[in-house]
């Protein structure tokens, strides 16, 4: 396994103001590397995005990362990319939502912004790697090939929002804690070590551009409030909301239903139907998963012929579950051991072939042992 390979790079480092990207950079260059650190600007207007040294992408983060390029001994950058930012994360999130489905902007972020536009304005300018902070783990074999693994640590793995990367994109890029034994409160140590002010920064846990980690509101802002029904089942209206978007499949909290569910039990949100702007509940065993069929793939190699046998990750933060998964006319059929809950359009479903991320899909419809359907769209 070769994460950094042995001979100097020109490497541009992504510094977003946190200790993580401050370690990686600080890595790269120990590793003796030409590196420039570079903070990307994604917000128009910083002070609309979250305060508090919380973010990734306000005035303080900046200043921050730049503090932290003076102590490694770097030169350092700060790259506008706010109008790419917001056309291909911001207003990509609120169309998706508006559409019924449930997005992953960090993921999209990754796709669109870090190992797209940044990497290919890092190349030409004649770099050749892009480094961030992310917990993963390229390897390379002897042929030049490159293969997208989990970190080491599987407590900090963050593979699954790097699941949309190529072949080419892996080419050039640096993951410097992807192999790294160690709990954050040692990364954080190891910073303070090498005298990085952001040793003890909180890490940041809410989507960045969302100020107050409102999501409902901040939809709402732009969507406007549209009341419409929630309904069982059968059809029959059991409360009202302001808008659909502002509801995500396998939900529980904040429904306000007026009256419980005659058997006593929780509701969750089963399906979010914008076309009528009506969201359905139901029990949780309603929720559950036997298939479903993904788009838009993205493989981290080869793609895939044939049936395989995979694990599969729906989430950020969730866990494994064991898949059979077939490509079809360019369309990722896959079948589930168990069923699993929680399962809504627009999310990602990344496959992995024991610690090998294989490549990504969006979500577009799912078959539940109920026979209900939720499709893009719908």
């Amino acid at each position: 396994m070769n994460q950094t390979p042995q001979r100097p790079l020109r490497v541009l480092a992504a510094m977003s103001g946190g200790v993580d990207s401050a370690v990686a950079a600080a890595r790269a260059a120990e590793a003796g590397h030409d590196v420039t650190g570079v903070h990307l600007a994604l917000s128009a207007n910083p002070q609309s995005f979250r305060t508090g040294a919380r973010g990734c992408c306000t005035v303080e983060d900046s200043r921050d990362a730049r503090r932290a390029a003076d102590v490694i001994g770097i030169p350092f950058y700060v790259w506008d990319l706010a109008e790419r930012f917001r056309e291909d994360v911001v207003d990509d999130f609120v169309a998706e939502y508006e559409a019924g489905r449930t997005p992953n902007p960090c993921l999209r972020c990754n796709e669109k912004i870090k190992f797209a536009a940044l990497l290919d304005k890092a190349l030409a300018l004649g770099f050749d790697a892009v480094c961030t902070g992310h917990y993963a783990t390229v390897v390379e074999h002897p042929d030049g090939s490159r293969e997208l693994h989990r970190a080491s640590d599987m407590a900090k793995d963050q593979s699954y929002v790097l699941g949309v990367l190529d072949e080419r994109q892996l080419a050039h890029a640096m993951f410097p804690l992807g192999d790294t034994l160690t709990t954050k409160d040692e990364i954080r140590a190891e910073a303070e070590r090498r005298g990085l002010a952001v040793a003890k920064k909180p890490d940041s846990h809410d989507i960045c551009f969302i100020a107050d980690g409102d999501t409902q509101g901040f939809l709402a802002r732009r969507l406007g409030r549209t009341e419409g029904d929630i309904v069982d089942e059968d059809g029959q209206k059991v409360g009202t909301h302001e808008g659909a978007y502002g509801f995500t499949i396998g939900q529980r909290k904040g429904l306000r239903i007026g009256h419980p569910a005659p058997d006593g039990k929780p509701r969750y949100v089963l399906d979010i139907s914008p076309v009528n702007n009506t969201v359905t509940v139901g029990p949780a065993e309603a929720l559950d998963v036997t298939a479903l069929t993904a788009i838009k793939p993205r493989w981290c190699g080869t793609a895939p012929t044939g049936p395989g046998t995979y694990t599969a990750q729906l989430r950020a933060h969730g866990g494994e579950t064991g898949v059979t998964a077939v490509l079809e006319n360019g369309e990722l059929h896959v079948t589930f051991a168990e069923p699993v809950r929680g399962v809504a359009p627009g999310q990602a479903i990344v496959l992995y072939d024991d610690t090998r991320v294989v490549g990504s899909a969006t979500i577009a419809a799912t078959t539940r042992t109920r026979p209900r359907t939720a499709r893009i769209g719908a």
